[in-house]
């Protein structure tokens, strides 16, 4: 499986962490996986953007018009990124008003786990969901049990299961 996937957020939203733990993912279900990211302004509230590319490609930027997968943790950065999705495209963001692609408040939903800090894992787990990503949740899991802080991990892993039970209510 070939997929490519970019992760767009605001500084200090985990775009970063969250670009580590899917090409981790990649790694432990043995896909080949290449990253980029690009962060200037980001330690001051500035726009992020991820490409992860999982299986056989030579290259880490995805071109505009190519991404398979949209991870947008804030609804407004769909104006800056949002022309690297395919038509077709499988699009989740992290939006408390309704509207286009695939919705979910997952700032709402962290801070209900214990902090706003897990809303990347919260829209993660979101996505997980739908079955449209190269990995399963249970993959996820092990690379949280692996890379996360061990004071962190009780809280990773609740708001990775929020995302999750989404859909089950």
């Amino acid at each position: 499986m070939r997929q490519q996937i970019i992760v767009s957020g605001i500084g200090g939203q985990g775009v970063l962490f969250l670009t580590r733990v899917l090409a981790e993912a990649a790694l432990e279900t043995g896909r080949d996986v290449l990253t980029s990211e690009t962060h200037g302004m980001a330690m001051r509230g500035g726009t992020v953007i991820s490409h992860i590319k999982v299986g056989d490609f030579r290259s880490p930027l995805i071109r505009r018009g190519q991404a398979d997968i949209g991870l947008f943790l804030n609804a407004g950065n769909w104006a800056v990124h949002g022309d690297y999705m395919k038509p077709e495209a499988g699009v989740f963001m992290n939006a408390s008003a309704p509207g286009d692609h695939r919705r979910i408040d997952a700032t709402a939903l962290a801070k209900a786990s214990g902090s706003i800090v897990v809303a990347n894992l919260v829209l993660l787990g979101f996505a997980l969901t739908e079955g449209s990503l190269f990995c399963e949740a249970v993959s996820v899991e092990a690379v949280l049990r692996r890379i996360s802080q061990p004071r962190q991990l009780d809280l990773n892993l609740k708001g990775l299961r929020a995302g999750l039970n989404v859909n089950r209510k």
